[in-house]
């Protein structure tokens, strides 16, 4: 079901994006150089879809790091919590060891 659900997804989004890219295949000129109104050193011409999958990628990619580096307080957390837990199941077992083993205290009833 979970599969079917996915392909109900994926498969119309990526008809979007061929239908995108194949509308938008003119080129473009990019400049780098926001000062210079000559003919800029820095330009580079590509189709509109390209440009535009590059700056979503670059904005996936900000947005990961973003996340990445808002996490880290759980993860600082999270480490610490699971070296408490290894602390404390080794003070478990340790104890365990140090018992002293049952004595049988109540007589057999049965002989």
């Amino acid at each position: 079901m979970r599969r079917f659900l996915k392909a109900l997804f994926f498969v119309p989004l990526a008809v979007l994006i061929i239908v995108f890219a194949v509308a938008n295949r003119a080129p473009v000129s990019v400049s780098l150089d926001p000062f210079g109104n000559v003919p800029p050193a820095l330009s580079v011409e590509l189709p509109l879809f390209v440009l535009l999958f590059v700056v979503a990628l670059l904005g996936v990619i900000a947005g990961g790091i973003g996340a990445w580096f808002g996490q880290s307080g759980r993860r600082r957390a999270a480490r610490a919590a699971e070296r408490e837990l290894s602390a404390k199941r080794s003070e478990i077992e340790r104890l365990r060891a140090a018992r002293p083993e049952p004595a049988e205290t109540l007589p057999s009833l049965i002989r």
